[in-house]
């Protein structure tokens, strides 16, 4: 990684217009990906990432440049272009860093990925396709995918920080596809761990891929959803990603600083029923969407975003927090050296509640049960989403019946918070990628069941 001599003259070299914060990331990223289909290896690619990015404060104004040259001569240059883009040259500042700091680990890593060879991988992933293919006689396709990735970064700024760390995930997927005459259905599960290979040693590979092959068996014979308004109990674990999507991007700095959320100075105001409490907490040990310092070299931590219904905080990066004046959070986070960070969630969930998931069902005369929620899209600006339910039954009189398909869910962010009115036991966490305007980060999405009184049921 860089030297503290090089660091030092290339930010200095950042300033020379007038700046008044300059910041370099330096990653050296080792990733793999396989996948199986049909069980065959139908890909098995393994690579190196390597580069530096600069970014640049004036005020309010900011630049961002990078480069996969490290020399000294094309950082300085790199870093004059980037000043440019400022204002005129004035008088290089000298900046002084702090001695280094290696992150500790709270994530203990107990085999790295390239001590792991890629056939004790591809067993891991034979395993999982077998279970998921002789599931039922429905399957008529698996593919499964693996990945794992040894991110090593260093962060220096020119208000003295000088940090290294490394973080390493694994992840596994499994797609699973059930067909009858012209109709096919999917499921899929997706664990992930910021965890080595040990994490085989914590999740069982057939349990996810027995699941991923249950909920396609399921809907594929089951019957279309009714459209309308009807009280909805979504489940745990994936089912948060209801709140990532409708709710988490809006309490983001990314779009709070600038009065693009419908969450916009509302500190201290009631913006959900009381039931609920939101987190998002970057230091659950091992978890997908876990760090141990953010990409602006910010420890990592837990935030308080909703208590009790009232807004507690945001998630707030250093730029945002400029426009807000308020503190980063430890949320500053992005996809690799070629993106300046923003805002972003890291293990964001509904926090448990004292109802019995049991009771919930059981007060739901007419409505829908979504046990798994799929993709959806929503507008940060207003809250509105749309989100397709991947698993779903009909309740009646308190029983769960039918599965039903086709399903999808439709309202406001701010409107469905109020409208929570109950909040089980049982959370769980899920993992999935984000993306946003810094690139695609690993996140956990996670809540307890929770029901909402009445929302839109799209269907048929």
């Amino acid at each position: 990684m860089l030297s503290k001599e090089v660091i030092g003259k290339v930010l200095s070299r950042c300033l020379i217009t007038g700046g008044d914060f300059a910041e370099i990331f330096e990653e050296d990223s080792i990733s793999n990906s396989l996948s199986i289909l049909d069980n065959k290896v139908q890909s098995a690619i393994g690579g190196r990432s390597y580069g530096v990015g600069i970014r640049i404060f004036k005020g309010l104004k900011s630049i961002y440049a990078y480069t996969n040259n490290n020399s000294l001569e094309s950082l300085l240059d790199t870093a004059y272009k980037a000043a440019l883009a400022l204002g005129d040259l004035k008088e290089e500042k000298e900046i002084i860093l702090n001695n280094k700091i290696i992150v500790p680990n709270n994530h203990i890593i107990k085999h790295y990925p390239e001590a792991v060879d890629y056939a004790k991988k591809i067993g891991i992933m034979r395993n999982a396709y077998n279970s998921a293919k002789d599931y039922s006689t429905d399957i008529s396709k698996v593919s499964v995918s693996y990945a794992d990735k040894d991110q090593k970064i260093l962060i220096a700024n020119s208000e003295g920080l000088f940090k290294e760390d490394r973080r390493v995930r694994t992840r596994l997927g499994i797609s699973a596809i059930a067909s009858k005459d012209s109709e096919n259905q999917t499921g899929f599960e997706g664990p992930g761990r910021s965890m080595g290979f040990e994490m085989f040693e914590e999740i069982d590979p057939e349990f996810y891929a027995k699941e991923a092959a249950r909920t396609a068996v399921t809907m594929l014979h089951a019957k279309e959803c009714p459209a309308g308004k009807m009280t909805v109990a979504i489940d745990n674990g994936f089912g948060g990603v209801l709140f990532h999507e409708a709710c988490g991007h809006s309490l983001e700095a990314t779009s709070v600083a600038k009065g693009n959320s419908e969450f916009s100075g509302k500190l201290g105001q009631q913006i959900a029923s009381t039931k609920v409490t939101a987190i998002d907490d970057g230091t659950i040990k091992s978890a997908w969407g876990s760090i141990n310092i953010d990409d602006e070299g910010h420890e990592s931590r837990k935030n308080i975003l909703i208590e009790d219904g009232i807004l507690k905080g945001y998630m707030i990066d250093k730029l945002n927090g400029r426009r807000m004046n308020m503190e980063p959070t430890g949320n500053g986070r992005r996809q690799s050296y070629k993106y300046a960070p923003t805002s972003r969630m890291t293990n964001t969930y509904i926090a448990a509640g004292t109802d019995n998931t049991e009771d919930i069902i059981k007060s739901i005369d007419n409505g829908l049960y979504a046990k798994k929620l799929g993709g959806g899209s929503v507008n940060p600006v207003t809250g509105e989403f749309n989100f397709n339910v991947a698993e779903g039954y009909l309740v009646k009189n308190g029983i769960i019946g039918d599965p039903v398909r086709g399903a999808s869910l439709i309202g406001k962010g701010s409107e469905v918070l109020m409208k929570i009115d109950m909040v089980g036991d049982n959370i769980a966490q899920s993992q999935g990628m984000c993306g946003s305007s810094s690139g695609s980060i690993p996140v956990n999405v996670g809540q307890p069941m929770i029901r909402v009184k009445d929302m839109t049921v799209g269907g048929r």
